[in-house]
Parts: C-alpha cells; structure tokens; sequence
C-alpha cells in the first residue's frame, strides 16, 4: 500500500504494509531512526513524534493514521541551515540527556508543550513531561532546559 503525508515539511509517499505502526515506517522505511521503539505500549514517551503539532506515540499509531497529516520527527526539528531548535539547544545547554535514547521524544513533547503553552511553570512542565520517561539522566536537567527553551523563545518573539 501506499502511504502519503507530509514528513518534516515535506510531502512524501512511501509504500508501507497495513500492520505496521508510523515508527516502523519512519525508522525501516524512510530511515530516520531518530524515533526510537522502547515500551511498545504508549508508556515510555521514546517514540514521541508530533502530528498536526501534537505529540503522538508512533510505537502504537499505524501508519495509516498519518495519512495526508503533518509528521514532524526529530531529523525535522533544526532549520534548514542546520541551526538547532531551541529546545534542541537547551538539551544540550543543560546536559539533559546521557545516552539520548529519550532525548527525541523528550525534545518534540517539550516542542509541543511550548507550542501551547509558551510560559510553562514548573508543574505545568513535570505534568506535561509526565509520558516520556528518562532511566539515565534524572528530570532536573529536563526541566531546566525546557524552561531554558521557554525563555529563550519568549526573547524571540
């Protein structure tokens, strides 16, 4: 079958079988493995990509359910000429990763949260943040890059 969408502002079309879920698709088929497949239930947050602006579980998600949306992974999220998201530059900034395997789907939650809410509080980032678990490096860390990253899109604008 064919699949077609708009994948990190571009459209796309790719041939994919009626089973398989969105991250499948984007790590097997379109080689972005950005996405990362962990719990397989919507309970760890690693396979986080964005739909139509929202975070989604990609793990579970079929792929046909992305038909004629807007997708955006990680490989999406920096400018064309390379620069960082902020929220990318913030991770970084505030060493909010150790091994990365969360670090994807952290960054495109945390890109969601600002979308909505561009001047998140403390416990408004720790509930949003609430479905993407980290094993390594602790949510301190996390939380100071989201509000890094709040603050410094708040300068942009």
């Amino acid at each position: 079958m064919k699949l077609s969408f708009n994948l990190n502002g571009r459209p796309i079309e790719v041939e994919y079988e009626h089973q398989e879920t969105l991250a499948e698709v984007l790590r097997e088929r379109l080689n972005l493995t950005g996405t990362k497949i962990s719990c397989e239930v919507q309970v760890c947050g690693a396979c986080t990509v964005l739909i139509d602006g929202l975070p989604v579980s990609s793990c579970t998600l079929l792929a046909y359910e992305a038909r004629e949306r807007n997708v955006v992974t990680i490989e999406g999220l920096a400018k064309p000429d390379g620069a960082l998201h902020p929220v990318q530059q913030a991770f970084i900034d505030e060493f909010a990763f150790q091994c990365g395997f969360c670090t994807p789907g952290m960054i495109l939650a945390a890109k969601a949260l600002l979308d909505e809410n561009p001047k998140p509080s403390r416990e408004e980032i720790v509930h949003y943040m609430d479905g993407n678990i980290c094993r390594c490096t602790g949510y301190v860390p996390i939380v100071r890059a989201i509000q890094k990253a709040a603050q410094k899109l708040s300068n942009e604008k």
